[in-house]
């Protein structure tokens, strides 16, 4: 067997960000041993996930590994078998996307769910508008959603969309992803699971997103980047965990390693085992 990379095991992890042993810190959102069976197919075995306050975490593996099933468990689509969930070392219960949001989780899936014909504030509340009454009629408050836009869309440093009227239809890639991050962040969230987020963009336009995760993370939020581009992940992951046949095979340090020792991992080469 070849020499191993900088993997970090689960029973000994090291925080890649601050130099701290992990145990000594709180991990914001933690899943321990869950396990989904879809019939007679295991999705998930025993799978273990954490992820810190201003952490990013590539979540990455083959197709089939899992790592749609795990993100839908965390987002609410669906429940687990087994196993249990954690927020600030509190246990939950996520039955629902309703549930996820309230406990500050929010998902950015890869079509988006924007709405083209809507502009940008519109797409922003979406199912949250806010309303002002006028005597027993109410009205959209236009105004204060149009103010509160332009806030998260600063906060977050998005500077290519000059127009939160602009129909969504008439944004670049890169803008409709940052409005759907934006979306996803102004309600309070500290846990953002983000689905292929460069898929299909140029280059300009990957760059822009990526440096809106790294916003993220500045801002405190824990980031789970679930991803088929390994140049992307290690562009902006503090440390990536590998998912194969619905197992957790592997942690990496980012720093510590490279992409060959995480293709090893998903492949199961850098454990001597075929794929």
């Amino acid at each position: 067997m070849p020499k191993g990379p900088a993997v970090v095991s689960s029973d000994r992890k090291t925080s890649s960000r601050e130099g701290l042993a992990e145990e000594e810190r709180s991990a914001r959102l933690e899943l321990r041993s869950i396990s989904k069976s879809f019939g007679a197919v295991k999705a998930l075995h025993e799978v273990d996930f954490e992820i810190y306050p201003g952490e990013v975490v590539g979540l990455v593996g083959d197709n089939g590994a899992g790592k749609s099933t795990l993100t839908k468990i965390v987002a609410g689509i669906t429940q687990a078998d087994s196993g249990e969930t954690y927020i600030d070392g509190r246990k939950v219960n996520i039955r629902s996307p309703s549930d996820a949001s309230k406990l500050g989780i929010e998902t950015v899936y890869q079509d988006l769910a924007l709405c083209d014909n809507l502009d940008v504030v519109a797409n922003l509340f979406l199912g949250r508008t806010q309303k002002r009454r006028f005597g027993p009629i109410r009205f959209l408050n236009e105004e204060d959603m149009e103010r509160q836009a332009h806030d998260v869309l600063a906060s977050l440093d998005v500077r290519t969309l000059r127009d939160v009227r602009a129909p969504v239809a008439s944004l670049s890639g890169g803008q409709r992803q940052s409005i759907a991050v934006a979306r996803a962040v102004m309600w309070n969230s500290r846990v953002v699971l983000l689905d292929e987020p460069t898929a299909a963009l140029g280059v300009a336009q990957t760059a822009q997103v990526l440096a809106l995760i790294k916003r993220l993370r500045e801002a405190g939020l824990s980031v789970m980047l679930i991803s088929h581009n390994l140049v992307d992940v290690f562009e902006v992951a503090d440390r990536v965990i590998v998912l194969r046949l619905g197992r957790r095979s592997a942690t990496f340090d980012v720093k510590g390693t490279s992409v060959e020792d995480v293709v090893g991992a998903i492949t199961g080469a850098e454990f001597g085992v075929a794929s």
